[in-house]
């Protein structure tokens, strides 16, 4: 069964952007001059364009005006760290507890008690972390995927004329390309 996409007439600026550092920099100036986190957006996963616009081989230029084209929002690099931190931690306490909760007997001394949690919490720290560093380079290819394929796509809601003019200012004062609006948005 295919998805029906609905359009609103809500016009949208859109750009192309060089770098991950320039297309962030340009989401946090949006956000800080006002943009709701929800108007704006980029390309969604590879696998959510294959599956809306088959397996051709697209270009940000293909895909800027293309109102089938996936989106998905932003995610910043400090979200991605707070993850990455949160799956080291919690393997290191899942280890930790673990190895404790085993170590719970009358004859278990704090040495020893305290030596287990190092054990158990040693082990799922790598584990940790490396599904931290897993997380990380998905995030990081999913750009880097886009810049081969010509740039990083931006998508802006805009309510009136200024928040337009606005958007346009932003993106182009951060090395956007191509930028310019279009009558509707997803």
């Amino acid at each position: 069964m295919t998805e029906k996409t609905t359009y609103i007439n809500v016009p949208e600026v859109v750009g192309v952007f060089d770098t991950f550092e320039s297309m962030q920099a340009t989401m946090y100036d949006l956000m800080i001059a006002g943009f709701s986190r929800y108007d704006i957006s980029v390309l969604g996963s590879e696998t959510a364009l294959k599956e809306k616009l088959g397996s051709a081989f697209w270009q940000a230029k293909d895909l800027e005006d293309n109102p089938n084209a996936p989106r998905a929002a932003f995610v910043s690099e400090e979200a991605i760290g707070e993850l990455e931190g949160a799956i080291v931690g919690g393997f290191i306490f899942l280890g930790s507890y673990i190895a404790m909760t085993a170590m719970l007997t009358p004859i278990s001394t704090l040495a020893a008690s305290i030596a287990a949690v190092a054990i158990g919490g040693g082990p799922a720290a790598v584990i940790g972390s490396l599904l931290a560093r897993r997380v990380g380079k998905h995030h990081k290819d999913y750009y880097t995927n886009q810049i081969k394929n010509g740039g990083i796509l931006i998508w802006v809601r805009t309510a009136d004329a200024e928040k337009e003019r606005l958007a346009k200012t932003i993106m182009e004062g951060h090395s956007g390309r191509d930028v310019h609006s279009h009558a509707w948005s997803e």
